[in-house]
């Protein structure tokens, strides 16, 4: 059985401290991930865009192969989520909560 090297055991413990919430810790990976993926995207679809053709023409589908290879490069890439994680183990995000005031003070 193969396997999978995105499958990582984390230890619980250690995600929760830096917020001292594991469910804190989990929201702000998440939230980099999304920023990681749309940049992903954007990056893809800006490399993509360069073999747009008004012309849907069969034989060029099959020709394109610079195409083919930018997005399998992509598909070959960590999952954001993977990178995210990595990134708040390593403690290289910064995370702060919002100002907390309440009405009345």
């Amino acid at each position: 059985m193969a396997i999978n090297p995105s499958i990582i055991t984390r230890d619980l413990d250690k995600v929760s401290e830096p917020t001292g919430n594991l469910y804190e810790s989990i929201h702000i990976v998440s939230q980099r991930a999304k920023q990681i993926s749309s940049t992903m995207k954007e990056e893809l679809n800006n490399k993509l865009s360069e073999f747009a053709s008004t012309v849907d023409n069969l034989e060029e589908v099959f020709e394109n192969k610079e195409q083919i290879e930018i997005s399998k490069f992509y598909e070959r890439m960590p999952k954001p989520s993977t990178l995210a994680m990595e990134e708040f183990m390593e403690k290289k995000l910064y995370f702060r909560h919002p100002d907390t005031t309440t009405e009345g003070e």
